[in-house]
C-alpha cells in the first residue's frame, strides 16, 4: 500500500502548486504542471477514472505519477452517537415542496439550535426544501458523508486503498465545530488504521505531502 493518506494544511516554505477542477483543460494543466489537485468526486468508480485519468496524461509528460497528490474535497459530518446525528430523512420529499413538520426529537443534538432557527426561517419564509439547502448547504460541491467515526473512515480507507485519490481536502460544513469534531473523532480512527501520521514528516508541505523539491533551472550546473 502506498503511504499514509493526506490531508491539506496551509502551506509553508517552498511553495506547492496547486490545480482546482476536472475540466478537461484543468487535467491537462494538472498533468503538466502541478503537484496537486483539488476535485469534486461524487463516486468511486468516477475518482478511479480520474485518477487514471491524470496518470496516464503524466506519463506523456514524463513525469513520475507520485510527483502530483490527487485530493478531492470532502465534507465529514461525523457524530459520537446515531442520536447526535439526527435520524430525519428528507429523500422521500419533493425537494420543491415545503419542509415537512419534523418533531424536535428528532433533531441533530449538536445542532439543535441552528435546526430550530432553520425550520424557523423556513416556516417564516415559505422557503421549500431546496431553497433551504441552496441556502444552507455547506459541503460547497463536494462529497458528503455523515456518520459515526467508523463509517466515515470506512469510506475514506475504501476510496484510498481503491486508487481513487491520494488524500482528502476537508470541507467542514462550519467552523471552528465541524473540523474540531473531525480531528476529534476522525485522525483518531485513522491513526489507529495506520492509514494517516500521529506525527509530521517535516516542518513544510512538500515533506508532508511526500512531494521533491523541483529543481532550479536557473541554478548554475556544476563543473
Amino acid at each position: 500500500m502506498r503511504g499514509p493518506l493526506n490531508v491539506a494544511r496551509p502551506p509553508q516554505g517552498y511553495p506547492v502548486l496547486f490545480q482546482a477542477g476536472s475540466s478537461e483543460t484543468g487535467r491537462e494543466v494538472a498533468a503538466r504542471f502541478a503537484e496537486g489537485v483539488f476535485t469534486p468526486q461524487h463516486t468511486l468508480e468516477g475518482a478511479q477514472e480520474f485518477y487514471r485519468d491524470l496518470e496516464g496524461r503524466m506519463a506523456g509528460y514524463g513525469r513520475p505519477t507520485e510527483a502530483l497528490k490527487i485530493m478531492p474535497g470532502l465534507n465529514a459530518t461525523v457524530g459520537r452517537t446515531k442520536e447526535e446525528l439526527g435520524n430525519f430523512d428528507l429523500s422521500g420529499y419533493d425537494p420543491d415542496g415545503p419542509l415537512p413538520d419534523v418533531p424536535e426529537s428528532r433533531y441533530a443534538l449538536p445542532s439543535l439550535t441552528s435546526t430550530r432557527n432553520i425550520v424557523r426561517w423556513a416556516r417564516e419564509e415559505g422557503l421549500t426544501i431546496r431553497q433551504i439547502y441552496e441556502r444552507f448547504a455547506g459541503a460547497r460541491g463536494q462529497r458528503t458523508l455523515i456518520g459515526l467515526p467508523v463509517e466515515i473512515v470506512d469510506e475514506m480507507e475504501k476510496w484510498f486503498c481503491s486508487y481513487g485519490l491520494d488524500g482528502f481536502l476537508i470541507h467542514p460544513s462550519h467552523l471552528p465545530g465541524g473540523l474540531n469534531d473531525f480531528v476529534e473523532l476522525v485522525v483518531p480512527e485513522l491513526q489507529n488504521r495506520r492509514l494517516f501520521r500521529s506525527e509530521y514528516e517535516g516542518t513544510t508541505l512538500r515533506e508532508n505531502l511526500g512531494l521533491q523539491r523541483p529543481e532550479n533551472r536557473y541554478a548554475a550546473a556544476s563543473h
